[in-house]
């Protein structure tokens, strides 16, 4: 059932049984009785362990670090059979050692070339 027919229902009673649509609460109802005896690795049933925060952190670092590994792996390995045109956005030009290197090189040229 969804809202509009619940404001319905509660507004269709007679004036001194209707509620206001504050009074209305929803989730469902209160907490079932679970077989304590079950373990889950999520937890289990209404699972709020009081350690939650620092259990997030430790796994958002893990995480953050093995993102940056895969990162750093991938831009040494990373090859380009073409270059991209000087000045123009291309993010990997800032992490590719082969295009940091190509540019470097243009650079020096580009310096060499005015200096004659």
């Amino acid at each position: 059932m969804n809202l509009a027919a619940t404001l319905r229902a509660v507004t269709d009673r007679e004036p001194s049984k209707a509620r206001s649509p504050a009074d209305i609460t929803m989730g469902g109802g209160p907490k079932v009785p679970y077989p304590k005896h079950v373990w889950s690795p999520a937890g289990g049933w209404y699972a709020q362990p009081s350690n939650w925060k620092a259990n997030t952190a430790v796994f958002g670092l893990a995480m953050f670090g093995i993102t940056a590994l895969v990162w750093k792996l991938s831009a040494d390995r990373e090859f380009r059979h073409k270059m991209p045109e000087p000045g123009r956005f291309y993010p990997s030009r800032y992490w590719s050692k082969q295009i940091i290197e190509h540019e470097r090189a243009q650079k020096e040229k580009g310096l060499l070339e005015k200096s004659e």
